[in-house]
């Protein structure tokens, strides 16, 4: 007779994980299937730009060393005390979306400010095609490249924590959390991996904004201190209190230009064990919505009047 394989708890708590992530791979499918049956101008542009994204070696490299880094977050010792998922959590987090921001901030620019200047773009609207759809297939195009980036980083990381729950249990000497345990504490941070991405978002209309009139290191440069100033835009504002008119002027005008990034951050969340509420990300959506569309407006103005000939 052989001996019952006993699988362990977080291997089994990955069918919830991986069969979720593997819906969410198909309905991604399924959307830029649509893009391109239904805008099939703009979605051809958006197919091309995602494709010459993808195959470039940086989104290989980029997917690579994600993931050795967020399988060297499990091996580090914290020493936290039975708290070290809380790190692997907030870092996780940050690599996977600071990585999917890199790739978009590249992609943006290689694929509008290299095509304006190597005029390949001209060849592109010389067919009938409207300089609006062409802004806005190559944001679709570099969001369904980043996306795809955001999706594998992101799903690993998942399977991560699903491990890291278990092996912080037994080095703490408690008992060892259940398959479902392990799913519900990986469903805690998913309102989180949805910030991170939607933070993402942004900073590719940033990135596809800036494309339209500077090439890659400026750019590059400019969403950075973007990205740095729209995380202090609270701290910004409630300095510039009681200070001069000009002051408080300079902060309303910065508070208003700027991202607030800051609602996108679950640092605090994590490390005082609160779940982020699902109604929170969706005011976050409205908020990403209305703004990408304020920037994308801008994209277009920008580039209507762009001399590419």
């Amino acid at each position: 007779m052989f001996a019952a394989v006993v699988i362990p708890s977080w291997i089994q708590g990955l069918k919830y994980i991986d069969l979720g992530a593997a819906a969410v791979f198909i309905l991604f499918g399924a959307a830029v299937f649509a893009l391109r049956s239904v805008f099939p101008k703009a979605g051809a542009v958006a197919w091309i730009t995602a494709k010459e994204s993808v195959l470039q070696p940086l989104f290989v490299i980029l997917t690579l060393v994600g993931l050795f880094a967020l399988f060297m977050f499990l091996l580090i010792p914290y020493n936290t005390f039975g708290e070290d998922i809380k790190l692997v959590i907030t870092q996780g987090i940050t690599v996977v979306k600071l990585f999917a921001a890199f790739l978009a901030v590249w992609a943006a620019s290689t694929t509008i400010a290299d095509e304006l200047d190597g005029k390949t773009a001209l060849m592109a609207l010389a067919k009938p095609l409207s300089r609006t759809k062409f802004i806005i297939g190559k944001y679709a195009g570099v969001m369904i490249a980043v996306t795809l980036l955001f999706l594998i980083l992101g799903t690993f990381f998942l399977n991560a924590v699903s491990y890291k729950v278990v092996y912080d249990a037994r080095e703490s000497s408690k008992e060892v959390p259940t398959a479902v345990e392990c799913a519900a504490a990986v469903g805690d941070i998913l309102p989180g991996m949805a910030l991170s991405y939607l933070e993402t978002v942004i900073l590719a209309a940033v990135a596809i904004t800036v494309s339209t009139r500077l090439p890659l290191l400026p750019n590059l440069t400019l969403t950075l201190m973007i990205y740095l100033l729209g995380n202090i835009v609270p701290v910004i504002v409630q300095s510039s209190m009681g200070q001069f008119p000009m002051v408080v002027f300079a902060a309303d005008v910065a508070s208003a230009v700027l991202p607030n990034l800051d609602h996108f951050s679950m640092e605090t969340a994590v490390a005082m064990e609160r779940a982020v509420p699902w109604s929170y990300v969706g005011g976050t959506v409205v908020y990403t919505c209305l703004y990408c569309g304020v920037l994308l407006i801008v994209s277009l103005l920008l580039f209507e009047d762009k001399d590419i000939a």
